[in-house]
């Protein structure tokens, strides 16, 4: 009852929360992958410093502003596979640094699939992403009863076309923030 009243409570906070556009659906797995390189590239060994100052010292929210890394919520995948990629650690390792920084802060990590598979493989495989990312953050000092990984398998697809494109934007996994 009580994981079904923090999974209700985050999913209204998040719904309210929303004030960004979807991109197009053939613009998602490309602009992702550009965001992420030029996060990596700009937080490089930074990281921890440049979300520090702002989660905590400007009073605007970090988690809403498009120029923080913090509003990159999305961990893409290769296919099959459910090994974080060095080009999203900035993503990981900021969203530690916010919730160390944040210690009332709660976070549901959400894996997903595309849609090659059986529904069974899918959310395990998504399961196994969402433990990924929440390992990776425990490594970096985020207290594990702070997180919960789920698995929501290909059932919530961003893109339904059935090519490459589509099925890269749906191998992810989603960092949903409760305060």
């Amino acid at each position: 009852m009580k994981k079904f009243l923090v999974a209700a409570a985050m999913a209204a906070l998040l719904a309210g929360c929303s004030t960004q556009p979807a991109a197009p659906v053939e613009d998602q797995s490309a602009a992702a992958a550009a965001a992420a390189a030029k996060d990596g590239a700009a937080t490089s060994g930074t990281t921890t410093s440049g979300v520090s100052g702002s989660a905590t010292g400007t009073g605007a929210n970090p988690l809403k502003d498009p120029n923080n890394i913090l509003s990159k919520r999305s961990v893409y995948f290769d296919f099959d596979k459910f090994d974080v990629k060095e080009e999203y650690r900035p993503i990981v390792e900021a969203h530690a640094n916010y919730l160390r920084q944040n210690p009332g802060a709660k976070m549901l990590i959400q894996g997903n699939a595309d849609e090659r598979g059986s529904r069974e493989y899918n959310l395990a495989l998504g399961q196994r992403r969402a433990e990924a990312v929440r390992q990776a953050m425990v490594l970096d000092g985020v207290r594990a009863d702070t997180l919960e990984a789920v698995s929501n398998g290909e059932e919530r697809p961003r893109c339904t076309d059935r090519n490459e494109d589509c099925y890269a934007t749906n191998r992810r996994v989603d960092i949903l923030v409760a305060p």
